[in-house]
């Protein structure tokens, strides 16, 4: 478990993230998961990357109970800059990143999934940026990258998600396939990259992002401001308990010490 980078003998790097039970990332899997990527990057004999992820789904964003069981904010400062680095390391990975999604792709989720260069999905896989139930912002940015801008907007204020199906219209998923059919279908797109001469593609690459109309680096970066406000308000933390069921717990036990029923 944790996170893995494999060379394949075709030049094909697959990065595998297994952290159970949901992929949720603690700071410093972010960072790692950044470093992983940035040697995948610096090694000649990689072609093209494959990011994947064991489990019940690919990213559920950030580990939540990591965020509220740290004092000060620490934490928040750790994933906000732990994310920043896994977005910017998959968009800049100087050889193209095909994302296999299975199952739930949520809030860091697209952070990883809108920079990549390719995106393959099974049957069962949906995105979605749940942020605004948890007091933060971030990602709105990705979210933009893979679906209209309307769209994105309706999806970004009402934390909705939107089947892997509905992208393939959009041109921002490749293919959806059965979940067996996952691995060899990205496997099957990265062995056709990796057979064009590596000095061009990573020229591509380059050139790709360089005419990119959007910075995603400077946008994300703005949205994480707005979150940090949100934090200093003490709006994040009242919508991470609720979510981690931390004030249930509290609420319950101040109602049984006075003798007085818990209202929801």
């Amino acid at each position: 478990m944790g996170i893995s980078s494999v060379l394949r003998d075709d030049h094909i790097r697959v990065i595998t993230v297994d952290r159970p039970p949901v992929n949720a990332l603690r700071v410093a899997d972010w960072f790692e998961l950044a470093g992983t990527l940035d040697d995948a990057g610096r090694d000649p004999e990689t072609h093209v990357v494959v990011l994947r992820a064991e489990g019940r789904g690919f990213n559920a964003g950030v580990d939540i109970k990591e965020m509220q069981h740290t004092s000060g904010f620490e934490a928040l400062i750790g994933a906000n800059k732990g994310c920043f680095a896994a977005f910017k390391a998959v968009y800049e990975c100087p050889v193209p990143v095909i994302a296999a999604v299975n199952g739930f792709c949520l809030g860091g989720g697209i952070g990883l999934v809108g920079n990549a260069d390719c995106v393959i999905a099974s049957e069962d896989a949906y995105f979605g940026v749940p942020e605004v139930k948890q007091g933060a912002l971030g990602a709105a940015t990705h979210m933009a990258r893979l679906v209209p801008q309307h769209l994105m907007r309706t999806l970004y204020y009402t934390a909705r998600t939107i089947p892997a199906s509905q992208l393939v219209a959009y041109g921002t998923v490749l293919e959806v396939v059965p979940r067996s059919e996952l691995d060899g279908a990205a496997l099957t797109v990265a062995a056709e990259i990796a057979a064009q001469d590596p000095r061009v593609i990573r020229a591509a690459k380059e050139a790709l992002n360089g005419i990119d109309p959007v910075d995603v680096n400077r946008s994300y970066r703005f949205e994480q401001g707005f979150t940090f406000e949100l934090n200093l308000l003490g709006v994040s933390d009242e919508l991470r308990d609720d979510f981690a069921g931390t004030r249930k717990a509290d609420q319950h036990n101040a109602g049984t010490a006075s003798g007085e029923g818990v209202a929801r």
